[in-house]
């Protein structure tokens, strides 16, 4: 699912909301009120439940095919998104809605920070919430990988020194990290 023309998502797990109000998220290291959503790039980094772990890495164009071989997979694309085994039946049952809203409301939330935008205003949705449907036959048509790890640190450490593109969402929720013994 992605936004149209002059559209952006918001992604919930709630299908009754019918305006959307600024609000202080529980989980932002904002402390202004805002609504929040994504554009057309950014959609993907939410279909997931909503309190589920996940990194995300993506070439750049200052990607070194090292990185990307080692991270991304040699010949599998562009993109990859990493979850915890744990997860995998919360995303295949989830019941996840898009509401469209009306992109001229939004802003991003800051210059160089294009991975949210904000509404300060109370903003309406164009129509009724759209079911997401099924997130993994998401994942395959737009090409991105999705990978099932037993623990998700090892992989994200390497992502966030990596030349790759990179964003994680709810990282608070994975599995603890596991200390490497030495000996």
């Amino acid at each position: 699912m992605r936004p149209a023309q002059g559209e952006v998502l918001h992604f919930s797990e709630d299908p009754t909301i019918k305006r959307f109000v600024p609000h202080v998220a529980a989980t932002s290291r904002e402390t202004e009120a805002y609504v929040w959503a994504v554009d057309w790039p950014r959609c993907p980094d939410y279909w997931f439940p909503r309190d589920c772990p996940r990194g995300m890495a993506w070439v750049l164009p200052t990607t070194t095919d090292a990185d990307r071989d080692r991270i991304v997979g040699a010949g599998s694309g562009i993109r990859v998104h990493a979850i915890e085994y744990g997860w995998l039946p919360a995303l295949q049952s989830v019941r996840l809605y898009g509401y469209r809203l009306p992109a001229a409301s939004f802003r991003y939330l800051g210059p160089t920070d294009t991975h949210a935008m904000v509404a300060t205003e109370p903003v309406t949705p164009l129509g009724p919430p759209e079911p997401v449907g099924d997130l993994l036959a998401l994942h395959e048509a737009a090409g991105i990988q999705l990978r099932l790890l037993p623990h998700l640190w090892p992989w994200w450490d390497e992502v966030i020194e990596s030349s790759l593109g990179w964003s994680g969402i709810r990282l608070r929720n994975a599995r603890p990290r596991v200390r490497q013994e030495r000996s």
